[in-house]
C-alpha cells in the first residue's frame, strides 16, 4: 500500500497547454483522477491508461457529487494508498473550492499537496488583449466573485468599495448577474463610460468576447450570446483591446478541424493547427496494432547485416524493426554494412533517436519519389533490399524497385486496425454543418473513415478536405469527395502550412 496523498491540482483556464510541469508530472503518476466539468479531456490523457477517472463536475447547479461527497471520496481513496488527482479548473484555492478540500484532508489526516495552476482572470484576460494591470491605467486587480452579485444574494459584496476601487476588477461566474454588476457598480458611483468585456471560453478556440462599456456591456453581451463558463473584466485597461487582440487575429482562430490520424501520431499535427488557433477534434481512424505473425520481420532483423539497403516508409516501421532488432539483442552497430533510405524526414527523425541516419531521402515524400531516388543513386540490380512495412501498405514500392533488378524482402512490421471511437462527434458536426476542415494523412485513413462515415454525409456538409499528398488524395476522390488543398511539402507541418495558407488567402480577400 502507498503513501496516502492527494494532489489539488490546478489545471488552468481550458487550454490544456496552460497546465504546469508539475501538474503533468503528479498526473502522470495518478491512480485516482477526480476531475471538474471544465477539465480539458487531453489532460485527462495525461494519467496512466489504467488509473481511475472520476467526474464530479457541477454545472448550471447540476452537480455530479456533492461536495461533501467529493471530499469523503478523496480521503477514501487516499487512505487506500492511491496517488489522488484532484484536478481543478483555473487554481484551486481562487473560486474553486480547493481551501475547503484541503481543510477536509487536514482534518482527516491525509497528506495533501496544491499545485497552483494559471487562473481564469489572467489567461482570459491575456487571450482576450486585456493586461489586468498597466502603468497609468491600472495598478491593482481585484477578483470577485460574481454568484454574490444577485440581487438576492444572501452574501452582498461590498459596492461602494467596487465601485471606487481604482484598478481592475475581475468577476468570476458572473455572466448570468451581469446586468446586476453592471447597474450596481454604476448606481456606487463607478462611471457608467467606464470600458468593460466579457470573454466565453477564455483562452480556448471557442473564445468569444464581447465589449463596450459598463453601461452598454449587459447589452453588447446578450447580442453576442455570451454564456458560462465567461469572465467579466472592468476597467481602463479594456480600452486596449482593440490594439492587442493578438489571440483572435491567428490564421486558423474560430476554426473547427479533424485530424483523423492514429491516436499516438495526432499529436504533432493537433498541435500545429493549434498553435494556429484552431479547435481541434481528434477523430482516430486507425490504430497500430503488431502483427499476427512477427516472425518474419524477426528473421529480417536477424540477418540486417546481409541486405544492401533497409528503405523505411513511416515512423510506425522504424519503431517495429527496433523492437525485432532487440528480440535478438542486436542494436545500431547491426546496420553497420547496411544503407538506408527513408520517405521523409518525420521517418528520419524517428531513425536518429536510435542513433542512426538515413543516407537518401527525396525531395518530394512520396513512395515513388523514393523509388527514383534509389534508382539514382545506385545500381540496384542484384542488391538485397528490406522494406519493413504496413500490412495495408501498396506494393508499388516493392514493384517499383523490383523493377530495377532489386531482390526485394518485404515484410509486415505492423498492422493498421480499424478505431471508430472518435467517429461519432464529428458525424454530429458534419450533420449539424459545424466541422470546417477535415484532414487525412494517408490513403489508409481515409479508408476507415469512411467506413465508420458515410462519403454522402462528408459531401452534404460544407466541410473541406485537406490531403497530406497525392496517394491520399486519390483515395479520398476514388470515394467522390474532392480535396479542397493538398500539401505541397507531404508532411504533417506541410498539411498544416497549407491549410494555413488558405485560410490566411481568405481573410486577407
Amino acid at each position: 500500500m502507498g503513501v496516502a496523498r492527494v494532489y489539488l491540482v490546478g489545471a488552468g483556464p481550458g487550454d490544456p497547454g496552460l497546465l504546469t510541469l508539475r501538474g503533468r508530472d503528479v498526473l502522470g503518476r495518478a491512480d485516482v483522477v477526480v476531475y471538474d466539468a471544465l477539465i480539458a479531456e487531453p489532460l485527462l490523457d495525461l494519467a496512466p491508461g489504467g488509473a481511475e477517472r472520476v467526474y464530479v463536475g457541477k454545472r448550471s447547479g447540476r452537480h455530479a457529487m456533492s461536495q461533501d461527497g467529493i471530499n469523503q471520496l478523496l480521503i477514501d481513496r487516499a487512505r487506500a494508498g492511491k496517488t489522488v488527482v484532484r484536478l481543478k479548473g483555473g487554481d484551486p484555492f481562487i473560486f474553486g473550492r480547493g481551501g475547503e478540500e484541503a481543510l477536509a484532508m487536514a482534518a482527516a489526516g491525509v497528506r495533501f499537496e496544491v499545485v497552483p495552476g494559471v487562473t481564469a482572470a489572467t489567461a482570459a484576460a491575456a487571450c482576450a488583449g486585456i493586461p489586468l494591470t498597466h502603468r497609468g491605467l491600472a495598478g491593482s486587480v481585484a477578483l470577485i466573485t460574481g454568484h454574490q452579485a444577485a440581487e438576492d444574494g444572501d452574501a452582498e459584496l461590498d459596492w461602494p468599495s467596487l465601485a471606487s476601487w481604482r484598478g481592475t476588477l475581475a468577476f468570476y461566474m458572473g455572466v448570468a448577474n451581469l446586468a446586476g454588476i453592471c447597474r450596481k457598480l454604476i448606481a456606487h458611483g463607478l462611471p457608467a463610460d467606464t470600458p468593460a468585456a466579457v470573454i466565453h471560453w477564455g483562452a480556448t478556440p471557442r473564445q468569444k468576447v464581447a465589449s463596450g462599456t459598463v453601461e452598454s456591456l449587459p447589452a453588447r453581451a446578450e447580442e453576442a450570446k455570451i454564456a458560462p463558463p465567461a469572465l467579466i473584466v472592468i476597467g481602463n485597461v479594456v480600452a486596449l483591446r482593440e490594439k492587442l487582440r493578438w489571440f483572435e487575429s491567428r490564421p486558423l482562430f474560430g476554426k473547427r478541424i479533424a485530424v483523423t490520424r492514429a491516436r499516438p501520431q495526432a499529436s504533432e499535427l493537433a498541435a500545429l493547427l493549434e498553435a494556429a488557433g484552431a479547435e481541434v477534434i481528434t477523430c482516430p481512424t486507425i490504430r497500430i496494432a503488431p502483427t499476427d505473425d512477427p516472425q518474419p520481420l524477426k528473421q529480417a532483423a536477424a540477418e540486417i547485416g546481409t541486405f544492401d539497403w533497409l528503405v523505411l516508409t513511416s515512423v510506425n516501421g522504424v519503431d517495429a524493426l527496433w523492437t525485432a532488432l532487440q528480440s535478438h539483442g542486436l542494436d545500431a552497430r547491426a546496420l553497420a554494412g547496411c544503407r538506408i533510405a527513408v520517405v521523409g524526414p518525420a521517418t528520419a527523425e524517428r531513425l536518429a533517436v536510435f542513433g542512426l541516419r538515413a543516407d537518401l531521402q527525396p525531395q518530394t515524400y512520396t513512395t515513388a519519389a523514393l523509388a527514383e531516388e534509389l534508382r539514382s543513386a545506385c545500381k540496384l540490380k542484384g542488391k538485397r533490399v528490406l522494406c519493413p512495412r504496413s500490412d495495408a501498405a501498396p506494393p508499388d514500392l516493392s514493384d517499383a524497385l523490383a523493377a530495377a533488378g532489386a531482390q526485394v524482402t518485404e515484410v509486415v512490421a505492423y498492422r493498421t486496425v480499424p478505431d471508430h471511437s472518435g467517429a461519432r462527434p464529428v458525424l454530429e458536426m458534419l450533420e449539424a454543418d459545424g466541422l470546417h476542415w477535415l484532414t487525412f494523412t494517408s490513403s489508409s485513413t481515409v479508408t476507415n473513415f469512411l467506413a465508420a462515415v458515410d462519403a454522402r454525409r462528408v459531401a452534404r456538409s460544407s466541410v473541406r478536405i485537406a490531403s497530406i499528398g497525392p496517394v491520399t488524395s486519390r483515395a479520398i476522390r476514388s470515394a467522390g469527395l474532392s480535396v479542397a488543398v493538398e500539401a505541397e511539402n507531404h508532411t504533417v507541418h506541410g498539411l498544416a502550412e497549407a491549410i494555413i495558407a488558405v485560410e490566411s488567402s481568405r481573410k486577407d480577400g
